[in-house]
């Protein structure tokens, strides 16, 4: 659940299918947070636009006790920051812009 632009999240402890694919990078990288269900790549699409868009440092503070899923959920922020890189300079690429925040703005 959401409080704020805080994500609330439980380890299942187990793979749910689907979850973390590239289907639902590419659905949370067109919402904002809040407009969809709460996910993990919701709070770190949040930060990416902020940074982009309003030129603010970032940071995600991810807090739990041990064996909560910690070092998991870093590297899912990652994997959701690493794709919308990559299709940042895929559009820049294609429109022969170097300007990277204008491809992440038309996205």
């Amino acid at each position: 659940t959401y409080i704020g632009s805080i994500v609330a999240s439980v380890n299942p402890y187990k793979s749910i299918p689907g979850l973390y694919d590239c289907t639902a990078v590419e659905r949370y990288s067109k919402h904002h947070i809040g407009e969809i269900a709460p996910h993990i790549f919701a709070v770190a699409n949040e930060c990416y636009r902020c940074l982009w868009k309003r030129h603010d440092n970032q940071c995600i503070l991810i807090s739990g006790e041990s064996g909560a899923g910690k070092t998991e959920s870093t590297k899912l922020i990652l994997k959701f920051l690493s794709a919308m890189s990559q299709h940042s300079l895929e559009l820049s690429c294609r429109e022969k812009t170097s300007c990277v925040e204008q491809a992440i703005l038309e996205s």
